[in-house]
């Protein structure tokens, strides 16, 4: 059997949810068919058996003393993706597991258990103190089945609520864990419903709604309170030879090594006798907190929240640090980073002093074209072709450095003048 099937196979495995797609092809080199005929003894009760099996063709049942007694002996058969041993070989089998029909396992042998350890969901060696942090943000725990806990960090970007590219991000990665690794993200259309507290956990509950031979969809909504506060949809898949034309052309903008990073931006800001002083004495008092993603724009210019501009925008970005190699990671990254400015170019051509509107972002569509490296730089070019009464509607595409086009995106939002304070109440005593 080929890895690439193994490789397939242990992607549905529930047990391995949790694991880099790094360790998948590890594993797959390493384990053992095994085949038995119906009525075989797998293992016996008392017996330490080969490693951990899991269940490739076939059905199998558990028996024992233990469960003699049991009316629903469903609960004790064993299908395709299911699982049984154990990873020492000090441990003895509880019970007796016996072929119901022909059956085939695989076996990870005791001696390479060790690979069923890993210190995240993306990188079987690095800690998450250790990787970058936009990686630690995107770092989810699995709780059971299609179920897994993100959290807000301490440094993570936050604007009063969970930013909206953490939940794009979070939920894209929960629904990463649950498709074979051979499969990849190529689109997602998702939905902002509620503001998400970034104080609380969130729960992301990923719906398996197809898994086909080359594509797979799901469904994962985020859960706070007990309420659906975003909801994803996204298919995957697997990389196959094909067509490749491309019409989109990269603008000619300044190399991102050329261009001034946020923070150097920021100290000029401080000093620029072109921007008004009450500008610069907030930007002065309002605390820095430098964002997981450098971004650079490509035509730094002396407009203001409160100054009316084209509603278009360029600028390299990039994760900081270096990622771990999974394509899954990376475009969860690239999902991260593409909320963080698109949605504010559409107020450009409507800002004024004394500005203040309430903005929420209403739905992120994406879609994957090519391979791509979030932690090289990449060029998001962004304009707003249209905003009406109370909706805006920005498009953005997504180049790296060669000039290939890969990843095109839309996103729509709320926009609704902030209403005034109420004035205080008066007495009429």
């Amino acid at each position: 059997m080929n890895t690439e099937a193994v490789v397939e196979f242990l992607g549905n495995v529930s047990l391995l949810q949790r694991l880099p797609s790094s360790l998948f092809k590890r594993i797959a080199e390493v384990v053992n068919f095994k085949h038995y005929e119906k009525g075989d003894y797998v293992v016996r009760e008392g017996e330490v058996g080969d490693g951990i099996y899991f269940v490739w063709k076939g059905e199998a049942e558990v028996c024992g003393s233990v469960h003699a007694e049991e009316e629903n002996r469903l609960e004790y058969q064993l299908k395709q993706y299911d699982y049984f041993g154990h990873a020492t070989s000090t441990s003895v089998h509880v019970a007796d597991i016996i072929a119901l029909t022909k059956l085939t396992c695989l076996v990870l042998p005791h001696e390479h258990c060790s690979l069923l350890q890993s210190k995240s969901i993306w990188s079987a060696d690095k800690t998450l103190e250790t990787c970058a942090l936009v990686e630690s943000i995107l770092h989810l725990e699995p709780i059971e089945l299609n179920i897994f806990q993100g959290i807000t960090l301490p440094d993570a970007p936050k604007f009063g609520k969970v930013f909206g590219g953490q939940l794009v991000g979070q939920a894209l990665a929960a629904a990463s864990k649950t498709v074979d690794s051979l499969k990849i993200v190529h689109s997602l259309h998702s939905y902002f419903l509620m503001v998400g507290d970034f104080n609380m956990p969130i729960i992301y509950q990923v719906n398996r709604l197809r898994d086909g031979r080359n594509f797979a969809t799901r469904r994962v909504d985020a859960i706070q309170k007990g309420n659906i506060i975003f909801t994803l949809l996204a298919s995957f898949q697997k990389e196959e030879e094909g067509f490749d034309h491309q019409e989109a052309t990269m603008p000619s903008v300044p190399a991102p090594d050329a261009l001034l990073s946020l923070g150097e931006l920021r100290e000029l800001r401080l000093i620029d006798p072109r921007l008004p002083m009450s500008y610069r004495k907030k930007v002065a008092t309002t605390e820095f907190v430098p964002w997981p993603i450098e971004i650079r724009f490509c035509s730094p210019n002396t407009s203001t929240n409160q100054t009316k501009s084209d509603p278009s925008l360029r600028y390299w970005f990039k994760a900081k640090g270096k990622l771990s190699d999974d394509q899954a990671l990376h475009r969860c990254v690239v999902a991260f980073a593409s909320d963080l400015i698109f949605s504010g170019v559409r107020l450009n051509p409507h800002r004024r002093k004394g500005f203040k509107l309430a903005s929420l972002s209403l739905d992120h569509s994406m879609w994957f074209h090519r391979q791509v490296r979030a932690d090289d730089w990449l060029l998001f070019v962004i304009v707003s072709p249209t905003a009406y009464v109370t909706r805006g509607f920005v498009s953005g595409q997504m180049f790296n450095r060669k000039g290939e086009l890969i990843v095109s995106l839309t996103q729509e939002s709320l926009l609704r003048m902030a209403r005034p304070p109420n004035p205080p109440a008066v007495s009429k005593l």
